[in-house]
Formats: structure tokens, sequence, C-alpha cells
């Protein structure tokens, strides 16, 4: 294929994830069929890893790249870090971190959840006040929770579990945060970040990202009972990844191939191009509070409650009185630009969800101006009907 090809016309894709792919991600994609233990795959494999630690700024933080969903990495938690009746705190803004403590029941975790009303965040206090109460083996949140839109802000979790129950994991479920939401993973006492390529990444759905600390993989290898998962278990994935890094194939279960080509060439874009990482994350600010104040004069009204809540990544919004999303989505859909409805059980029919993440925003600002000019459009067809 011609390295000046570029992929075909398309309707704009703004929702949450997945997002928009650049030519170059979409190239490598299209990289001939490898053998996973090709000497040529290694290397590739292991600049990957490398550059995921850059972009969550850890150290010694072990990532896992794996074939599978964003949701693998619950099962990664969950199998590997608890065994039957330890307790999982979860702090709950919505419907990720429902399914997040379904999972952790599945292997048959104690689950305590600490919620906040739709569009807020977990009150502090009251987390403080539940790690003081009990003893918990982890705690998990949903940085950018997809079906609210609601920011957790994950210094001040980090910080106060560090300060309140040093021993108790803290699990961040990056899922819809990774590259476009500023990740410290060893700064802000996070021990476990769940991935995936098709969000901030900007690369086609298909890879688990994850990336556990030196101290939650210590819990790995020193659990009392089996790992009750097989495709899932750290044990069998973690030489891989380590000798992938030394730059020698390994084999526990075939990698996505064609993806890891496609994610080596976004990372390189993301933490080595033009744009440096502290200037993305400015960027998708910059993008994410002008694209709710044009979309707040057309009468939209922004789930999260209070600005510092509300995701840079995307944005979930109340539609104006009168208006049916689905009617709005199609209007949109018959304008080029697709977008999501209601995921969130209490409000699934009264509002709709944007994506603003990855190429839409670093390389194509362009973007969001052909969102919004579809929306006012699509707006004012829908009220004439």
């Amino acid at each position: 294929m011609s390295a000046n090809w570029t992929q075909d016309d398309h309707k704009l894709l703004s929702v949450p994830g997945p997002v928009e792919v650049s030519d170059e991600v979409l190239l490598a994609n299209a990289h001939p069929s490898m053998s996973h233990v090709s000497p040529a795959f290694a290397p590739v494999f292991g600049d990957c890893l490398r550059m995921l630690r850059t972009l969550l700024y850890t150290e010694k933080g072990q990532p896992f790249v794996i074939a599978g969903s964003g949701t693998l990495g619950w099962d990664l938690v969950a199998a590997n870090l608890l065994e039957q009746g330890d307790k999982a705190l979860v702090l709950n803004s919505g419907y990720f971190a429902d399914s997040f403590a379904d999972c952790i029941e599945t292997y048959s975790g104690s689950v305590t959840q600490v919620k906040a009303p739709v569009g807020g965040r977990p009150d502090l206090k009251e987390v403080e006040e539940a790690l003081k109460k009990d003893k918990y083996k982890v705690l998990t949140f949903t940085h950018v929770d997809t079906s609210t839109g609601v920011l957790s802000d994950a210094k001040a979790i980090g910080e106060l579990v560090k300060r309140v129950s040093p021993e108790t994991l803290v699990v961040l479920d990056g899922v819809c945060a990774v590259a476009s939401e500023e990740i410290r993973m060893d700064e802000w006492n996070i021990d476990v970040v769940v991935g995936a390529s098709q969000k901030g990444i900007s690369v086609p759905p298909g890879v688990s990202i994850t990336a556990f600390s030196q101290r939650s993989l210590e819990v790995v290898h020193s659990r009392k009972s089996p790992i009750p998962n097989y495709y899932a278990n750290l044990k069998r994935w973690q030489p891989v990844m380590e000798s992938y890094e030394k730059g020698t194939p390994a084999y526990f279960a075939t990698p996505p191939v064609n993806l890891i080509y496609a994610l080596e060439s976004s990372l390189k874009n993301i933490v080595s191009g033009p744009v440096s990482l502290q200037d993305r994350f400015k960027l998708h600010r910059e993008a994410a509070k002008k694209f709710r104040s044009e979309v707040s004069q057309l009468g939209f009204k922004t789930v999260a409650l209070s600005e510092d809540a509300a995701a840079n990544g995307m944005t979930a919004v109340y539609v104006p009185e009168g208006i049916e999303p689905p009617k709005l989505i199609g209007a949109l859909a018959e304008r080029g630009i697709v977008i999501a409805g209601g995921l969130h059980k209490d409000i699934k029919t009264k509002y709709i969800r944007f994506g603003h993440m990855g190429v839409s925003v670093v390389d194509r600002p362009s973007d969001a101006e052909k969102i919004l000019s579809a929306l006012k459009e699509s707006l004012q067809a829908v009220k004439s009907q």
C-alpha cells in the first residue's frame, strides 16, 4: 500500500470511542501479516511497552498489551488482585462503576460502593470515612465515566488512599481517559491503570492496555489461592511482556499483531511527536471547554454538575426541552456526524454524548467546527419538524 494512502471519506465519528484514527495508524494496521514470534515483530511490541510507561508517567509499572477490549482490564484486576472474600471499595460516578463492581463480585470479591449523584463525583469525605471504617484490598474509580462524562480527581483519590489506607491498591479505570487525560501513575499513587486502544490512544478497537505497579504485581505473586482465570492470568502474561521488551519473542496466546503495529504508530506520535504530552493534555482541556461553551449557547446542559468534574475527551449533555435524542442523532447522521445516545439508566432518554479526543483534537481541530455546525443545523431541523 502506498505511503501517501488516505482513508475513504466517511461520516465523522464523534462518539466517546471508538474515535477517529489517522491515516498513518490505519496504514500501520494494514501491515502484511506477520508471525507474532518473528524477530522483526518483537522490537515493535517492546517499543509499545516502553512508550506506554512514558504516557502513564511510570518508571517501573508493567504494561500489559493483550488482545481484548477494555473490559478485559476489569478481569485482570479482579482475577489477579482479589481472592475470595477480599473487599473492594468502588467509587461510583456512573454506569461503568456498576459494571466493574459486577465483575469483582463475579470473582467472589466483596464490594462496597460510594455513589455520587448523576453527574457528580463521590464525596471524598465519604470515601475517607469508608476507608477508616474497614480494610479494603483495592479501591477502584472510573477516571472518566463514559456514561456521564464525569472526570474523577485521580490525584486527590490517590493521595487520600496513601494517607488513610496505604495498604489499599488504587485502581484507575482509564479506558476513556488514557491519552486524553493526564495520568501520573507513580506520583499519584496509582497501582493499576486500565485502558484500551480505541479512545484517546486513537487506534482501532481490539487491544486491552493495562499497567500494574510493582507493588500490585507482588500481590499477584504472593496470593494464596490460584488465579481463577486462564486467559486473564498475569502470571502467564508477565513473562511474555518482559521477554518482548528485551527483544525476544515469547508465547502464551497470540497477540493482535497488526493492531500492535498500529499502536506503535500512534504512540510514537503521542509521546515523541510534534506535540508534547503536556501540550496534548492542554489541547484536550481547551477543546472541551470551548465545546461545552458552544453547546450551552444552543440550550444544552452538561450532565457533569461542575466544570472541574467534566471530562476533557468527551461531553455528555441533556438535550433542550422538547427535543427527542433519537431524532437529533438521526439528523446529525444525515449531516455526516455520528454521535452516541444516552447510556446511564437514570437519564438514558434525556441526553446525548459526544467524543472529542485524540486525532480530532490534536491533529484535526477542525473536526469540532464540523460537529458544532452540524449540531446547529440538526437542532433547527428537529425543531421545525
